[in-house]
């Protein structure tokens, strides 16, 4: 045998592999509602085949899973075939892979990408595009509209001179599933279209989805009844609506975004426009409702600029999106590129990172941190979630690793948005090993070796050895130094955990006593970086009170209860002679708050350290008066910030407003006060105008202040 023959036998079996593969992993996804693999992992599995197929290609057979559409549907529901295909979209995941597609397109077509528009790329905002009337084409210009792929389920639903009929799943593309029942539960789907003439036959396209915040609560109840969460949105949305009690669908909070439709003549256009664009706002003007997020481009840098911008902010929306579809916008350019049998060739789907992937558990362990929650957490076989590397991620408490049975020798499913701690959804039962033990909380702390409790009514074991454990003490001393503290630029992890392990440290007020000499002795110390330290240990003595009292490490006291009680008392030694009912008094302050303020304060050790940290010269007294309107001029206000200001940075304008008394929150609520908005502000700012709160820029946010400029950060 030829190296070449052996090649193409190996490439045959892994084909065939592959293909066994996907086929399962379809067949969990369309219809059993229980994936065992993550979107990228599958993503993985389809990229190699094709590979394949295009380094071989007389191996392509037409049942191959890159030449089909989806999976059978499920057999509880009457079949339905659409009138024309729901085809997939092929996907790119870099900058590079959209140029490439950009430049396939630009060949097909023989025209081009990259020169900008008459005018600058239109925002859909809420508001009315203006029709085209072909003011961006020239020649054969490629012109495309950005949508947000929305992670959801595909659905096509049928009108009927203006009257819903029928709705079904995309299926395999050519048939689906009849859940028109279930989708007569989704309030954003209308039962009749507005307005006058509609054509007799429309199918409308779009995506069923579960916003985040419905999710988040319908897990929360599926959890307090002992039940099996879902792993999510997506996952949530899917099972719902393929329920055969239609009122479990309705109970489910499901939504919906229309994102094409298409005439009884089977081509788009129901309102004979040139351009799809043109054909949303006429879709929205018929009460169907269109992502207010879709905007037009005409040059790859707007494209990419749109992709990175969402990638950005994914999470500012309240519904899962996995990545942008970039779509040709002119219809005749459409059908001259045409499409594969699987699908078309002019849309793509640029892919996000993925915020989910499977991992293997090596060992479950606990950590204790420095208030003595002893937190359980995994460690895995290395994966690559959300664009980094993960190697460990969370489980809440002993109940969350019971209701979720992770056991050691698992594959989990593994979840980071954004800058979140990665936390484990649960375990692929399937992928179990056989005879797996469960895992069983330690009785004593990894730290210290101090036996555990657990008090009545908490979720949490403690170490109680608050004043000898040396995991609490690095904590405590690594949360004092923090920005959301007393912010001591350099002090790191590292350093201070050498600190300790050397004696030098024991809690906040020894940080004040060291000398060069000391850090100089450190792995990585060198004169520079020891009087930077020693620097930014000396500029936290004025940090304000409130931010001492974060400091502190007392139970139940954050950012909010710690400016009302330097407000309230204005001194350290103030707040420790109050008693309960002097706590209790405190707007904002319960009873479990106010009895952890009191047990701090009359701890004798702790009364100790507040002379000490007084002695070191940091500021234990706030100068102002209580009640003072120009000193904090936001005093119990709620202000939201969103967006990016012009001159301020996201922790300066949060600082200024915290320290003008404002409790600053992440979302908007009826209770919010103000919200502070930047540009590109997002779902927070669609909020705020929902719900009549007001909205101020930056400068009159600063005006409320004082400020006459932006002022330097802390």
């Amino acid at each position: 045998m030829t190296p070449e023959e052996r090649e193409r036998a190996l490439a045959q079996t892994r084909i065939q592999d592959l293909r066994s593969q996907i086929a399962e992993h379809d067949t969990r996804y369309y219809v059993l509602d229980r994936p065992v693999v993550s979107d990228a992992e599958y993503d993985g599995l389809m990229r190699e085949l094709r590979a394949l197929e295009q380094r071989f290609p007389d191996l392509v057979t037409p049942s191959s899973p890159t030449q089909r559409v989806g999976g059978k549907g499920s057999e509880l529901f009457a079949p339905v075939e659409h009138p024309s295909p729901m085809l997939s979209l092929d996907n790119v995941f870099s900058t590079d892979e959209l140029r490439a597609w950009l430049g396939r397109l630009q060949r097909a077509v023989g025209g081009r990408v990259g020169s900008p528009p008459a005018q600058p790329a239109a925002h859909h905002r809420g508001r009315a595009w203006e029709p085209s009337q072909g003011s961006h084409v020239n020649g054969n210009h490629l012109d495309f509209a950005c949508e947000l792929k929305i992670d959801g389920l595909a659905v096509s639903l049928i009108y009927q001179d203006g009257v819903f009929v029928r709705g079904a799943t995309r299926g395999d593309g050519r048939v689906g599933e009849d859940i028109t029942a279930n989708l007569r539960t989704v309030r954003a789907i209308p039962a009749r279209l507005s307005g006058g003439q509609h054509p007799s036959l429309l199918e409308v396209r779009g995506e069923v989805y579960q916003p985040v915040s419905v999710f988040l609560r319908l897990n929360q109840e599926l959890t307090e009844r002992n039940e099996r969460p879902f792993a999510n949105p997506r996952n949530a949305a899917a099972g719902s609506l393929r329920q055969k009690d239609p009122a479990v669908t309705a109970a489910r909070g499901l939504s919906f975004w229309c994102y094409g439709a298409e005439t009884n003549a089977g081509r788009p256009g129901p309102a004979r426009a040139q351009r799809h664009s043109d054909d949303l706002e006429y879709l929205r003007s018929v009460g169907l409702p269109v992502n207010p997020n879709i905007e037009r481009a005409s040059t790859l840098e707007q494209v990419a600029g749109y992709c990175a911008k969402w990638q950005a902010h994914r999470h500012d929306v309240d519904y899962q999106i996995d990545g942008v579809v970039i779509k040709v916008d002119r219809y005749q350019q459409r059908e001259d590129l045409g499409a594969t049998s699987r699908a078309p060739r002019w849309a793509v789907a640029y892919k996000f990172p993925p915020e989910e992937r499977t991992a293997l558990v090596k060992r479950i362990a606990v950590h204790t941190g420095r208030t003595g929650r002893v937190t359980p957490y995994v460690e895995l076989e290395p994966v690559h979630v959300g664009g980094v590397m993960v190697t460990s991620a969370t489980l809440h408490n002993e109940d969350d690793v019971r209701r979720k049975d992770v056991r050691e020798g698992d594959t989990v499913i593994v979840h980071r948005a954004g800058d979140v701690i990665p936390e484990v959804v649960g375990p692929v039962l399937e992928k179990r090993p056989p005879g797996t033990p469960a895992w069983t909380f330690p009785e004593r702390c990894p730290a210290c070796a101090t036996p555990l409790v657990r008090k009545p009514g908490e979720a949490d074991w403690r170490c109680p050895n608050r004043k000898q454990c040396p995991s609490q003490t690095v904590e405590w001393l690594c949360h004092f130094g923090s920005p959301e503290a007393l912010d001591i630029e350099h002090l790191g992890y590292q350093t201070v955990t050498a600190l300790v392990e050397r004696g030098w440290i024991a809690d906040p007020a020894d940080l004040y006593a060291l000398r060069a000499t000391q850090l100089l002795q450190l792995p990585g110390f060198a004169e520079k970086s020891a009087q930077n330290l020693l620097e930014a240990i000396a500029a936290s003595k004025q940090r304000p009170l409130w931010r001492l009292l974060v400091g502190l490490n007392i139970r139940r006291v954050g950012a909010h209860v710690a400016q009302l009680l330097a407000q309230r008392f204005l001194s350290l030694d103030a707040v420790a002679a109050a008693n309960l009912e002097d706590l209790q008094a405190i707007e904002g302050v319960g009873p479990e708050i106010a009895s952890a303020v009191h047990d701090w304060f009359h701890d004798p050790e702790n009364g100790a350290l507040i002379k000490n940290l007084g002695r070191a010269g940091l500021r234990v007294k706030d100068q102002a008066r209580a009640g003072s309107v120009a000193a904090r001029p936001f005093d119990g206000q709620i202000v939201v910030i969103t967006g990016t200001l012009p001159t301020l940075s996201r922790e300066q304008a949060t600082a200024l407003a915290q320290n003008a008394g404002a409790r600053v929150t992440s979302s908007v609520s009826k209770k919010t006060s103000f919200v502070v908005v930047g540009q590109e502000a997002g779902s927070k700012l669609a909020k705020a105008q929902e719900l009549d709160i007001e909205t101020i820029d930056e400068g009159e946010f600063l005006r409320r202040l004082g400020h006459g400029a932006p002022p330097e950060t802390e």
